[in-house]
């Protein structure tokens, strides 16, 4: 495997952002959050300006996702505390607020939807304390189950295209599991040891399974995105033109990749921008929630 830098990375706004993370892919065009500010926003096209504010929730907001059957503008998040439902003015409806405790100040970080429309979220506290943080299953009918605990900083999760097998990133840890599911359930089999990355070669953050099943992987303070195959072997790693890389995703023939001012004391001209790339791989498009009797 040797490593390749796309050929002309360029940001798609002028904007500059503390914590670009989420990256989807939605109806030709890029959603993504600023984490720490609490910001949704979409990119309608490259050039364009400055992307365009969805959602403002004034904490932290680790990814969201589109709620099938309703309006538009409704989202299921993973922010703050927990887990909740918005209309489209952005009020919130918690489902859940794990996060609330009285021992540990925690916060929701990554999250992505499964093939069948179930919401997988995870959480940590919020100076990373090891073992600290969980994830959670959000079914259709609104209910929130831990599923796994003893996580510290947990990233995607992201699903095959069958929803049979999820990778889940523990970033403080350096490391990807794999775990097997059961798509009609959604009950989670015992994590398999998939990826390992050394601290000098940066932290798994987020991820993306495109449609040949690879898995890509953001890697924060390495400054570049790896894809790892079905069997775990490295295939590519592309090569990018700042250190905290947090998210990946594919669409319209592009690459898009989210990065961070976060901990930089000297950020360059293309830290925190949401970088693109020319790229002939496809992958799905943000999965939807799918409440139970529609929303």
């Amino acid at each position: 495997m040797t490593a390749e830098a796309a050929p002309a990375w360029r940001a798609c706004t002028p904007t500059r952002h503390r914590l670009a993370e989420g990256a989807r892919w939605m109806d030709g065009k890029l959603l993504f959050v600023d984490l720490l500010r609490g910001d949704l926003y979409r990119i309608r096209g490259v050039g364009a300006g400055d992307p365009e504010p969805l959602l403002r929730l004034r904490m932290p907001l680790g990814a969201v996702a589109p709620v099938a059957g309703g309006p538009p503008g409704r989202w299921i998040v993973a922010a703050g505390p927990g887990i909740a439902l918005t209309d489209g003015r952005g009020t919130l409806h918690w489902l859940a607020r794990p996060g609330e405790r009285p021992d540990r100040a925690m916060r929701m970080n990554d999250a992505g939807c499964d093939p069948a429309g179930r919401f997988w979220a995870g959480s940590m506290e919020v100076h990373a304390a090891p073992y600290a943080g969980s994830l959670y299953r959000t079914d259709p009918d609104g209910t929130v189950h831990e599923v796994l605990d003893g996580l510290t900083v947990p990233n995607g999760p992201v699903f095959t295209p069958d929803g049979s097998v999820m990778y889940l990133a523990d970033s403080a840890r350096g490391v990807v599991t794999r775990h097997a599911v059961d798509p009609c359930s959604g009950t989670l089999g015992p994590p398999e040891p998939f990826a390992f990355f050394p601290p000098g070669e940066g932290r798994p953050d987020g991820m993306a399974v495109d449609d040949d099943q690879n898995l890509w992987v953001a890697l924060w303070g390495g400054g570049r995105v790896l894809c790892l195959g079905p069997d775990g072997t490295r295939l590519r790693t592309m090569l990018l033109p700042t250190p905290h890389t947090s998210s990946v995703a594919f669409g319209g023939g592009l690459m898009y990749v989210t990065t961070a001012l976060h901990r930089l004391e000297r950020p360059g001209p293309l830290d925190g921008a949401v970088l693109t790339g020319t790229s002939d791989v496809t992958a799905p498009p943000v999965r939807p929630y799918r409440p139970a009797g529609g929303a």
